[in-house]
C-alpha cells in the first residue's frame, strides 16, 4: 500500500490550498480515506473522511463549512479542497486508509497558513 500527498503550500489566511493522495497497491474503491493533520507539537487530528462510493463524508467541527473531502475512484486518488484558511489549520496533512485491519499514512504535505 502506497498513499502519496501532494499540493501543500504557503497561504495567506482566507485562502485556499487543494491536496491530493495517489493511492496504490489495493482496491482503492474497496476502502474508505480519511486525511489527517497533525501541527508540530500537538497530536494528530483526525479532519475528514469518505466512505467508498462518495455517498458519505464526514468532518471535523474545526473544519466543517471549510473543508470539502473527495476521491475519483477511476484515477485512485482522494482530493481534500480547504477554502477560507485560517492559521490554525498550519500542519503536515496525511492520507489515510485502513487495509485489511492495518492503518497506512502517506508521508504527508506541509500546509502552512501565514500573512
Amino acid at each position: 500500500v502506497q498513499l502519496v500527498e501532494s499540493g501543500g503550500g504557503v497561504v495567506q489566511p482566507g485562502g485556499s490550498l487543494r491536496l491530493s493522495c495517489v493511492a496504490s497497491g489495493f482496491i482503492f474503491s474497496d476502502e474508505r480515506m480519511s486525511w489527517v493533520r497533525q501541527a508540530p507539537g500537538t497530536a494528530p487530528e483526525w479532519v475528514s473522511g469518505i466512505n467508498r462510493r462518495s455517498t458519505s463524508s464526514y468532518y471535523a467541527d474545526s473544519v466543517k463549512g471549510r473543508f470539502t473531502i473527495s476521491r475519483d475512484n477511476t484515477r485512485n486518488t482522494a482530493q481534500l479542497q480547504m477554502n477560507l484558511l485560517e492559521p490554525e489549520d498550519t500542519a503536515v496533512y496525511y492520507c489515510n486508509t485502513n487495509w485489511e485491519g492495518r492503518d497506512f499514512w502517506g508521508r504527508g504535505t506541509l500546509v502552512t497558513v501565514s500573512s
